[in-house]
C-alpha cells in the first residue's frame, strides 16, 4: 500500500473493477448482436470499453452498419442491463475490506463509471456500499469516455482534491493511461475478462491489486 500512504481520494472504476460485471456486458452485447444475425468480434468489447454510453452507441451503429439511431440502441442496452446491476451483479470478494480500509484512514472514495447511474447506484445500494463513497461521476454525463480524463477530474474535484492527491482503480490499461497523463496515481485492477493485459496493466500502473 505504499503508494496508497499519501493519497487522500481514491476514485473507482465499477465495471471488473469494484463489481464482477463484465459478464453481464459480455451477455448482453452476445444477445443483442444475436438478434441481428452478427457474431460479437473478439475486439468490440475492448473497443468500446472506454467510451462514453452514446459514443459507443454511435461506434456500434457506424461498425455493423445498423439502422437504427443510437438513442434506440441506448434504450435497449439499458432496458437489459438495468435489472441485472440492481439485483445480479456482486462485489469481487475482497471489495468491501478494501474501501473499509481506505475510509478508516480517512480517504474520500468516489465513483468514475462508463455505466449510467439508472445501473451504478442500484448495484452500489445492493451491495450495501453505496454509502461509503462520497460522489459518483459518469461519462454519460461528462459527454466523454474515459480516453478523455474529464470523468476522473470531475470526480476528484467533487473531492475537493487534486489529481495527484487521488488514486484512480481501473482494471483498462487505456483508461489508467488516460488518469496517469492527467497527474493520478494509478492502480491496476486485475479482471479476468482482460487477464490478457494483466501484465502490462501491472506494468504499466504505479500499483497492482486483485480483488
Amino acid at each position: 500500500m505504499d503508494v496508497l500512504k499519501n493519497i487522500k481520494g481514491a476514485i473507482f472504476d465499477l465495471d471488473g473493477t469494484l463489481l464482477d460485471s463484465l459478464w453481464i456486458w459480455k451477455d448482453i452485447d452476445r444477445r443483442f448482436l444475436a438478434k441481428r444475425g452478427i457474431e460479437v468480434p473478439p475486439d468490440y468489447m475492448r473497443d468500446i470499453g472506454t467510451m462514453e454510453y452514446r459514443q459507443a452507441a454511435l461506434y456500434t451503429v457506424k461498425r455493423f452498419g445498423l439502422d437504427e439511431t443510437p438513442e434506440a440502441l441506448m434504450d435497449e442496452w439499458s432496458e437489459m442491463s438495468v435489472r441485472a446491476y440492481a439485483s445480479e451483479l456482486k462485489l469481487k470478494p475482497k471489495v468491501r475490506e478494501f474501501l473499509s480500509g481506505l475510509r478508516s484512514r480517512g480517504v474520500k472514495l468516489a465513483v468514475a463509471t462508463s455505466a449510467t447511474r439508472e445501473m451504478c447506484v442500484p448495484a452500489l445500494k445492493n451491495n450495501g456500499v453505496y454509502e461509503l463513497f462520497e460522489n459518483v461521476s459518469t461519462t454519460f454525463e461528462i459527454g466523454k469516455g474515459k480516453d478523455f480524463p474529464d470523468v476522473y477530474l470531475a470526480a476528484a474535484e467533487k473531492l475537493g482534491l487534486q489529481p495527484s492527491e487521488c488514486a484512480v482503480f481501473e482494471d483498462s490499461l487505456r483508461a489508467l493511461e488516460t488518469a496517469k497523463k492527467a497527474g493520478f496515481v494509478t492502480v491496476g485492477v486485475f479482471d479476468k475478462f482482460s487477464e490478457g493485459e494483466a501484465e502490462t496493466v501491472k506494468a504499466r500502473s504505479d500499483m497492482f491489486v486483485v480483488f
